[in-house]
């Protein structure tokens, strides 16, 4: 489990020099995900998700995370994939934006991945209008799309979801 004393730089020091990125690899039906360390606080496991009425399309809802109200964020509304109830299994990510505390559920989250820089490629070389993948980590075994939390939420729905979360406490 990610915790809070798992909190690592970013980048490590590479063998030989130079430096690799470290990032936590979730997965999503059979795609791999994955998010910079350096955001993520922790992993726990799946609690009810609270509605949170006129939030974005995006928003799950609400989790109590130790006192704070914290955004569920929809990965699978945001990358289209097939919706499903989330499952006891399940694992909720919390991360950070530039913006507040989110939490994504995950299918699974698989452990961290150190990659080389080079090992990434941009998310515009490979397709336009990717703009919430911030890459693409290519691996013997497939790829990982790397998101950009700070791009998930468009203006509109940031916007939305600060006014929602002004009107008061949904709980």
């Amino acid at each position: 489990m990610i915790g809070p004393a798992a909190a690592s730089p970013e980048k490590s020091p590479a063998p030989g020099g130079g430096h690799t990125d470290v990032l936590v690899a979730l997965t999503l039906d059979d795609q791999r995900y994955a998010l910079h360390l350096s955001a993520v606080e922790r992993v726990v496991r799946m609690v009810e998700i609270i509605p949170l009425p006129k939030a974005p399309d995006i928003v799950s809802g609400v989790v109590n995370v130790q006192g704070r109200v914290v955004p569920v964020f929809n990965i699978r509304r945001r990358f289209r994939l097939p919706e499903r109830e989330p499952a006891v299994t399940d694992q909720l990510i919390i991360a950070r934006t530039a913006a507040r505390p989110v939490a994504l559920v995950a299918d699974t989250v698989t452990g961290v991945v150190e990659c080389r820089p080079q090992d990434i490629a941009a998310a515009e070389t490979i397709l336009h209008g990717m703009e919430y993948v911030e890459g693409v980590l290519k691996l013997p075994d497939g790829m990982i799309l790397i998101h950009d939390l700070d791009t998930f939420l468009s203006l509109a729905e940031q916007e939305a979801l600060d006014q929602v979360l002004r009107e008061g406490d949904p709980a």
